[in-house]
């Protein structure tokens, strides 16, 4: 007998024109009687610019939710919200990807039939993903404070750098002169922290990146840390505010905030098929051994 499961659907809401994956989505999740609910906003978004059934489909608002598995369809932006939403629950999460490249949403629209027989049948890995939490002393930040992939600090409202004098455990590491710090994950390795030269982690390493962006000494390399260790920022800058971005979610902060990053309690579930290793995405998204040549 097919068990019944409970899916959490959240969407982009930018790419109407790709709304057909969501219709064969729903479709795959209603042969096998599942119990849907989907984000009030992507609900919205669905009404207003699919030709989608949207009929029984429990609308839920902000992280009042309960599901066995959250269901994103977008790119990584999309999974990163999601993964949000979903926070302390530990709801493993599917990354359905109508985005660009996908590292998190790792599956593609022409894949659901297949993956979602994968599940039913239990053969899949809830993989678990360290989190970072950001604490600062003034209790000034307004959004979520947990980042799966990255915490930035960068510059804003001028063109110079920032000063970030960084302590591990209390102990000063360096003073950066930079546009922006970033403190990754291993999973966000190969996200914004790439883009600017920062290490790829493996998932299970148990370390984080620290890495200037457009450091002003060509001394200054990446570092990569325990998670276990406690990350202290203090920033000083000319225009007396800079930009905190939680996994690409910004906000303004003043220049006297003192800013602790260290380890969460709990993980990020995400959903991966057996086949679907660490290494083979790295493979096939950075296109390593694809040269001709070889």
């Amino acid at each position: 007998m097919q068990k019944e499961m409970k899916f959490a659907i959240f969407g982009n809401t930018y790419q109407e024109h790709k709304s057909a994956h969501v219709t064969h989505l729903l479709k795959i999740l209603r042969k096998r009687n599942a119990n849907i609910c989907i984000s009030h906003e992507f609900y919205e978004f669905l009404r207003i610019h699919a030709q989608t059934d949207l009929s029984g489909l429990e609308v839920f608002d902000g992280n009042n939710f309960t599901a066995d598995m959250a269901l994103s369809i977008g790119g990584d932006g999309t999974f990163l919200k999601a993964a949000s939403r979903v926070g302390e629950k530990e709801i493993p999460i599917l990354g359905i990807n109508t985005g660009r490249l996908g590292f998190l949403a790792a599956i593609s629209p022409d894949e659901m039939e297949e993956t979602f027989e994968d599940i039913y049948n239990g053969n899949f890995i809830a993989e678990p993903r360290r989190v970072l939490k950001l604490t600062c002393e003034n209790n000034i930040l307004k959004g979520c404070p947990y980042a799966l992939n990255e915490i930035a600090v960068l510059k804003r409202d001028s063109s110079s750098m920032i000063t970030i004098k960084a302590y591990i455990n209390n102990e000063l590491l360096n003073i950066y002169q930079a546009d922006g710090l970033i403190v990754a994950t291993p999973t966000g390795s190969t996200g914004y922290s790439l883009s600017v030269n920062g290490p790829i982690m493996v998932p299970q390493s148990g370390t984080i990146s620290i890495t200037a962006v457009a450091p002003h000494s060509l001394n200054v390399r990446p570092i990569v840390i325990r998670d276990d260790w406690e990350i202290t920022l203090e920033v000083g800058s000319r225009s007396h505010n800079f930009l905190i971005a939680v996994d690409g979610r910004s906000e303004s902060c003043h220049e006297e905030a003192r800013l602790t990053i260290k380890r969460a309690d709990h993980f990020i579930k995400i959903v991966k098929r057996k086949n679907n290793t660490f290494f083979n995405t790295l493979r096939e998204k950075m296109m390593w051994g694809a040269d001709s040549r070889i």
